[in-house]
């Protein structure tokens, strides 16, 4: 009890900052593929990079499932709203020890 509440905090956390990756990947994807910033740009590829390989692990088996949208990728959606649901679900098992919890 004493080990879990910090360690679900945690990865509440750990799930909020993914979701900001996920977030800051798309719209930097976006950037790149209308020509805003340079691809080719040393610190623009390595930002890219970054992003592609934390992000793409989580993406690439909800792409499997998805069908072809015509060039419209909605998987990190899906992962943002499938991270909000783990998140709900942690939250209430924290709700659930602090009602258990004697003080």
């Amino acid at each position: 009890m004493i080990i879990i509440e910090p360690l679900l905090r945690i990865v509440i956390i750990a799930l909020d900052i993914y979701v900001w990756l996920i977030i800051i990947s798309a719209i930097l994807s976006w950037l790149v593929a209308f020509n805003v910033i340079n691809q080719y740009n040393q610190f623009v590829n390595t930002i890219g990079t970054a992003l592609y390989r934390i992000t793409e692990p989580a993406l690439r088996p909800i792409r499997r499932f998805l069908p072809n949208l015509g060039g419209v990728d909605i998987s990190p959606v899906i992962l943002i709203l499938l991270i909000w649901f783990a998140q709900m679900v942690l939250q209430n098992i924290l709700v659930s020890l602090n009602r258990g919890a004697v003080y």
